[in-house]
């Protein structure tokens, strides 16, 4: 049995090296090809070998190396999304009292804002406030979602 898997191995070796050519059309476009038959009037490439690393082995863990039980993880997995929920609810409340604070300002118009562009730096901080916010919220809900 060992015979005929070195002998297929030895036959199959030469199949999977194949050669390449460059060919270029009338019309200056260059196309690579490794069928024979459409490689007539095209350059063959000289191509080196690749270069290939074997992968590395995982890491061993030293012999003294701590450990935690699944019990305990589990405890502080569960105390951990339940600080992420809190401030998850405390991002929220923030968000809607900096939602508020932005159309209370949009609602205001002030005597010195000739122009619109002194209405959009009035706002530019409260409307920031709101991103950030958003954002905060988004990566708890996100953090939240990669726990167990």
């Amino acid at each position: 049995m060992r015979t005929w898997l070195l002998i297929l191995l030895a036959f199959a070796a030469p199949v999977a090296h194949a050669e390449m050519w460059k060919c270029m059309d009338q019309d200056g476009n260059t196309r690579y090809t490794n069928v024979k038959a459409d490689a007539k009037g095209c350059k063959a490439l000289n191509l080196e070998p690749l270069n290939t690393v074997p992968p590395t082995r995982a890491q061993q863990k030293p012999a003294n190396f701590p450990g935690v039980d699944n019990n305990t993880q589990k405890q502080r997995d569960a105390a951990r999304r339940k600080i992420l929920e809190q401030e998850l609810a405390q991002e929220q409340q923030q968000l809607d009292t900096a939602i508020k604070q932005l159309a209370e300002q949009k609602d205001t118009r002030y005597g010195s804002e000739k122009n619109y562009a002194r209405v959009e730096e009035r706002l530019k901080p409260f409307e920031d406030r709101v991103k950030r916010h958003e954002n905060n919220i988004e990566s708890l809900k996100k953090e939240i979602g990669n726990t167990k």
